[in-house]
């Protein structure tokens, strides 16, 4: 019987050897599952911010376009935007024709020299 119990020995300590080798495997596989639940709470938390950022730049925008339109006149019973591009146009044709009438106006004369 001694040899049998020498078996039972060797069964036992392949036994404990297989239990540590899956303890191993167990820990290794928490501190992966660990790392993947900290990445994913690091990338949540970078999202957060994002999409703060974006609505903080989204409001400043809608406020800059609202001052913009107020400082120009556009919206509600104000000037049309077509309105103000006529007027650009306007004032571009006048001091053209402006420019055209005082060049010639204050231009020197050629002089005529005798052959």
């Amino acid at each position: 019987m001694p040899s049998s119990s020498r078996v039972e020995d060797t069964y036992e300590s392949q036994n404990d050897q297989r239990l540590d080798d899956l303890h191993s495997k167990i820990r290794t596989i928490r501190g992966i599952t660990t790392d993947i639940h900290n990445d994913v709470e690091a990338q949540n938390l970078l999202l957060d911010e994002s999409n703060d950022r974006f609505s903080s730049f989204r409001t400043t925008l809608s406020q800059t376009s609202r001052r913009a339109q107020h400082a120009f006149g556009i919206g509600t019973g104000s000037l049309k935007p077509w309105r103000i591009a006529m007027l650009l146009v306007g004032l571009f044709i006048t001091f053209w024709i402006s420019s055209k009438i005082l060049g010639w106006w204050w231009s020197e004369p050629i002089p005529i020299t005798p052959a």
